[in-house]
């Protein structure tokens, strides 16, 4: 064979082969570029408070629990209780017990199954003292968790709990991570492993958390493929950072709602809650523990109704009662509509008389206090200011204080927020029970404490409904809380996310936004 025409032959080859080599990389390049395009298509950002620690075991709010856990029973769009991990249970009143069966093959994030070793790990710590668990009080009536075998139960109470289904839609934690180990700081709290439809893989602190769906999640696969917990504490800044397009989804506050209304790039929900605001006094504090009459007082000196137009712009109601968005509600209850003059009148009567400043005294001590509020929270932070300025009106010298911690012991009063979408129970029994988990106020009332008792016994729901209206009218007479409004929560999206209900009631902190989350989808827009 002429060597010239091997030469030229090893030539071609060699050039061949080069293009090939080439083609090939290009190829593989634009192949994992238009993957990584298309992973991205598919992220939904979503502007979010900060987060220190996710263990639902031990904190009871956290939007994201709802998407890296999975509980024994969950909620629907109507708030209520259906199957999660249990797909089936039994209650038997005699022996005021629940048989619970799980889903076989339900598996952690880790791919360590989930059984009813891990269900029972899961109740007995929120029940531990040691781990001092928000939770504990919704619990408080478990006698035993008994296991029957991998896949059976048996939560056996000592009085019965009407409310219990509702709590058991808490995330269950892995025991095999957490045995042994203390809760509450523990770096489970900063990796959290669950069951639900999310998983974590990332968390850059103070920045952002990043999720991943989990393939193995029992209803299927999430839709969408990636979720950035982007963290945007200040709701002006997450405005901003929406009508840039750097986040996908936020809550917002009213006064920027403006902005998307009427905008074909955004959709508005204004979805209803049972989120309430209210001035919380703290009867720990030497002040309110020594002028116990104060709060039923000071709550004739609050315009709620002026409150919902100018802070919320209307997109909210006055509110009387912690259970005001339920059929729970009382409409009977006493209502301290706006009366300064009852305000004053009532301050003189207790013994309060009013200096040369224009203030209120009591035995040499002015009526003085301070509202603490949290940062970053507009909406409570205005609506502390103008209570103050009510409170000055009448002669009370209330101010407003910004903190970065709240100190629930010491403190004077704070702008709190709670609410339940659920039971009554929840958000009643642990936070005006003496002594329970979330009572920051330090209340005690004996009546309603029995009144809350009784209720969470009963299944008789008419019986329920006059127990609750007791605990109102008892509320009014005593009340541990100056309530303002309920709110309504502003969601602003890039009119490209299907699957959110709108019509499903919210909790606080925006709670239930993310019980469907594995059905949403995003929506391509070209």
């Amino acid at each position: 064979m002429n060597k010239q025409f091997i030469k030229k032959s090893d030539t071609f080859r060699k050039k061949a082969a080069l293009i090939m080599i080439i083609t090939l990389f290009f190829s593989a390049v634009g192949g994992c570029t238009s993957k990584e395009e298309e992973s991205m298509q598919n992220t939904l950002v979503y502007g979010s408070t900060d987060y220190t620690a996710i263990n639902p075991a031990l904190f009871e709010h956290g939007e994201i629990n709802s998407l890296l856990f999975l509980g024994l029973t969950a909620h629907d769009a109507d708030n209520n209780v259906v199957p999660a991990a249990a797909e089936s249970w039994s209650y038997d009143k005699n022996d005021i017990s629940y048989h619970f069966k799980l889903r076989e093959g339900l598996t952690f994030h880790d791919g360590e199954l989930l059984t009813s070793s891990d269900v029972k790990f899961t109740v007995e710590s929120i029940m531990n003292p040691d781990n001092n668990s928000e939770n504990a009080s919704n619990f408080e009536d478990v006698k035993s968790v008994d296991i029957i075998d991998d896949y059976n139960l048996v939560i056996k109470l000592k009085a019965p709990n009407v409310a219990i289904l509702d709590y058991l839609t808490i995330g269950i934690l892995p025991e095999h991570l957490l045995s042994g180990e203390p809760l509450s700081d523990n770096e489970f709290n900063q990796s959290p492993v669950g069951a639900g439809p999310y998983m974590m893989t990332s968390w850059d602190f103070g920045q952002s958390i990043t999720l991943e769906s989990f393939d193995d999640f029992y209803l299927g696969s999430p839709k969408i493929e990636r979720i950035i917990f982007k963290i945007v504490d200040d709701s002006d800044a997450r405005a901003l950072q929406l009508k840039s397009g750097e986040i996908d989804l936020a809550q917002v506050a009213p006064k920027s709602m403006n902005i998307f209304e009427g905008n074909d790039g955004y959709t508005v929900y204004k979805m209803d809650t049972s989120d309430y605001r209210g001035i919380m006094y703290n009867f720990n504090s030497d002040f309110f523990a020594k002028h116990r009459e104060l709060p039923s007082i000071l709550s004739y000196a609050i315009d709620r109704q002026a409150i919902v137009d100018s802070v919320l712009l209307g997109n909210g109601e006055a509110a009387y009662s912690p259970l005001q968005k339920t059929e729970f509600n009382n409409p009977d209850m006493k209502k301290p509509e706006y009366d300064p003059d009852m305000a004053v009148k009532l301050l003189q009567e207790n013994g309060w008389v009013r200096g040369e400043d224009g203030y209120f005294y009591k035995d040499n001590e002015q009526l003085a206090f301070e509202i603490n509020n949290g940062q970053a929270d507009q909406v409570r932070t205005d609506m502390s200011n103008i209570c103050a300025q009510y409170f000055q009106t009448i002669g009370v010298n209330a101010t407003v204080k910004i903190v970065a911690e709240t100190d629930w012991e010491k403190q004077d009063a704070y702008l709190i927020g709670w609410g339940s979408p659920f039971d009554p129970d929840d958000h009643t029994y642990k936070v005006f029970g003496t002594g329970k988990g979330a009572n920051y106020s330090y209340y005690s009332n004996e009546k309603i404490d029995d009144i809350l008792k009784s209720a969470r016994e009963t299944d008789d729901k008419p019986q329920r409904i006059k127990l609750y209206n007791e605990f109102q009218d008892e509320f009014a007479a005593d009340p541990p809380y100056t309530l303002i409004a309920y709110i309504d929560s502003i969601y602003v999206d890039k009119n490209n996310i299907n699957g959110l209900t709108e019509n499903t009631l919210l909790g606080h902190h925006g709670v239930c936004i993310f019980w469907n989350i594995y059905d949403w989808e995003i929506q391509q827009i070209n």
